[in-house]
């Protein structure tokens, strides 16, 4: 079946574009993540052209298609605010006031090789934010105040618990605190080995999860996560529920080469800081 256009693909999520325009931001967010999704799992299973972006990374149709189809809804919906897309750039008035931050297909390895861990993410800066899953339908979002999960109709309020142990590693290069820390260093902590389950999801996904309970915590290196694509909309859900959410070092989020670690409670931060303390 062909890719469905920017239009098209919004129209079968919610109606005629021009209805978007009297949604809040955490409807924006969320119509614009139901979209992207609809397009990455209409496309999955097919032998996409991959678009190469250097030191290994690449791009899918799927991606930019996604992307598309957000920003024609963001567009529809918020005509006078920026976008940064990471498959197509900074895109509105330079000086506007509100940028969007979008990721529309996080897992694109995944997904390459027909594996359907993967997310679609769609953030306002410092406000709403939006976490799409095409696979099972769930859309995890947040106002900026509170969080709440998506799914056939129904909205459940995200709780994050510790109560599963498992601690999801992101183990993806680049590695820039690395030697001081290694995310694959932590695994073999006895500490860890006697407290949390390691799972490697390897997308954003998984920050959902720590918000919505399905996960005590998440590991990452890497640098300054604040208006970053990938991590904006997954923080946002995470903060909005009262996990913990701070650099390796402990240290707020806001440093480039901090890295990340957000825990669905104090106690599952601490262990994991002292740990990496340990190690480093």
């Amino acid at each position: 079946m062909p890719v469905r256009s920017v239009e098209v693909a919004a129209d079968i999520m919610h109606g005629v574009t021009n209805s978007y325009a009297g949604l809040d931001d955490a409807g924006v967010a969320i119509a614009a993540a139901q979209a992207g999704a609809h397009v990455v799992r209409t496309m999955y299973g097919r032998n996409l052209t991959r678009i190469h972006k250097g030191a290994g990374d690449f791009a899918t149709a799927a991606d930019v298609e996604a992307e598309k189809t957000i920003l024609g809804v963001i567009r529809a919906a918020r005509p006078e605010d920026a976008v940064l897309g990471e498959e197509s750039g900074e895109q509105g008035a330079a000086g506007a006031a509100r940028r969007w931050l979008v990721d529309p297909l996080c897992g694109t390895l995944n997904y390459a090789v027909g594996n359907m861990l993967v997310a679609v993410n769609v953030a306002l800066y410092d406000g709403a934010a939006a976490v799409a899953d095409p696979f099972s339908g769930e859309v995890f979002f947040t106002d900026g105040e509170t969080a709440w999960m998506r799914h056939d109709g129904a909205d459940v309020r995200l709780s994050p618990t510790p109560a599963t142990q498992l601690v999801d590693v992101n183990l993806d290069p680049p590695f820039p605190n690395a030697p001081g820390f290694r995310a694959v260093d932590l695994l073999a902590h006895p500490g860890f080995i006697e407290r949390f389950r390691p799972r490697v999801v390897s997308t954003t996904l998984a920050l959902a999860w720590v918000a919505a309970g399905k996960r005590a915590a998440y590991v990452t290196d890497g640098g300054d996560f604040r208006g970053s694509v990938h991590f904006a909309a997954g923080i946002a859900l995470c903060r909005a529920t009262g996990c913990v959410v701070t650099g390796i070092d402990g240290a707020p989020l806001g440093q480039a080469g901090r890295g990340l670690v957000v825990a669905a409670d104090a106690e599952t931060h601490e262990l994991l800081m002292s740990m990496i303390r340990n190690r480093s």
